[in-house]
């Protein structure tokens, strides 16, 4: 028995509780709600904080734990929650004047995201496995879009402010945001074909699949970003194709959210699946947190009032997804330190 609270059992995608956390406290800060905000992204920071260690641990510890998940096409792409992860702690961080810290983390998530962007595909995909690999393609691989959109957000948050670095912060905000669009559609192409080809149960139908719509959603927010950048010759050429997009992209978004509810209901309604707390829970949480951002980030670059109401008034649905989850996961902590106790008498 491998608890998921040890360094151990520790999930890929844990950092998936950073972002959730994170964004809902980005759309605190932008509802008017700043004490609210300010807890939200300390727990975050400190989440992050404790995730990085566990992760440092896990890999000196079990390194061969390590090794399994990345070679699992239905695991391997949480790692890139930590790219996501770091990210949104650096828009906290920028949003609060810390831009050096922010620039510092922006730098560890994208030297990341290249490294996983290769290794992850090279190792997960490319490798030998037992059965297609088409058949293990599930809505964690759109968190590789997630975090190509996160490092374009915070470049494009910081590129206003860090006049040294400017241009370079535009040409990234924009390649990270044009990499993420081209990597949606692709990762849409495999895990639609999955749906098709290959028989679905209901357990294997996770929380994960909102993550289809929290890439959508972030990518709205990186467009409504690189929009809002100061001038440059990379910016001026993209900045009406982004806007037009990020419009475009929100309605998309808007469409998914009643498909997945849905699919909510077949799994646990109809098919009675238990609901119990685990990780992949957060990939609830983040897509609803990050729709309401999107929409008001989205309502303010473009000036679409009507966008940026609804996204205020779905704020409280993604706080309220965080203090259920929140909720669920303190109990699940509770439930392991009592049965691990147990074990040991």
């Amino acid at each position: 028995w491998i608890p998921r609270w040890t360094p151990e059992g520790l999930a890929p995608g844990s950092f998936a509780f950073v972002m959730a956390t994170g964004i809902v406290g980005v759309g605190a800060a932008l509802t008017g709600l700043g004490a609210l905000a300010s807890v939200l992204v300390f727990i975050a920071t400190l989440g992050y904080a404790c995730l990085v260690a566990a992760h440092a641990w896990r890999l000196l510890a079990y390194r061969a734990a390590m090794g399994r998940d990345l070679r699992d096409p239905r695991r391997a792409f949480g790692y890139f929650t930590f790219v996501a992860g770091t990210d949104v702690v650096a828009v906290c961080l920028a949003a609060a004047g810390r831009h050096g810290v922010a620039t510092a983390l922006l730098i560890v998530a994208l030297t990341t995201w290249l490294v996983l962007g290769y290794a992850v595909p090279w190792t997960a995909v490319l490798g030998s496995h037992p059965q297609p690999v088409l058949a293990a393609a599930n809505g964690s691989w759109f968190i590789w879009v997630v975090a190509s959109q996160s490092v374009a957000v915070v470049a494009a948050t910081l590129q206003p402010v860090l006049t040294p670095a400017r241009s370079a912060l535009a040409v990234v905000a924009v390649l990270t945001w044009s990499v993420g669009l081209v990597l949606y559609a692709a990762a849409a192409v495999f895990v639609s074909l999955r749906l098709m080809l290959y028989e679905l149960t209901p357990e294997e139908l996770d929380p994960t699949y909102w993550v289809s719509m929290g890439a959508v959603a972030i990518t709205v927010v990186a467009g409504a970003r690189v929009v809002e950048m100061l001038q440059t010759p990379i910016v001026d050429a993209t900045r009406g194709l982004v806007a037009g997009l990020s419009v475009v992209l929100w309605s998309f978004a808007s469409w998914l959210i009643p498909v997945l509810v849905a699919v909510g209901v077949w799994r646990h309604v109809v098919h009675r699946v238990t609901l119990r707390y685990v990780p992949a829970m957060w990939s609830i949480v983040f897509p609803l947190g990050m729709y309401a951002v999107a929409g008001m980030y989205l309502g303010q670059a473009d000036r679409l009032p009507f966008v940026e109401a609804v996204g205020r008034a779905w704020f409280w649905v993604g706080l309220a997804a965080w203090v259920l989850a929140a909720g669920a996961m303190t109990r699940s902590l509770a439930l392991s330190v009592a049965r691990g106790r147990n074990l040991g008498k």
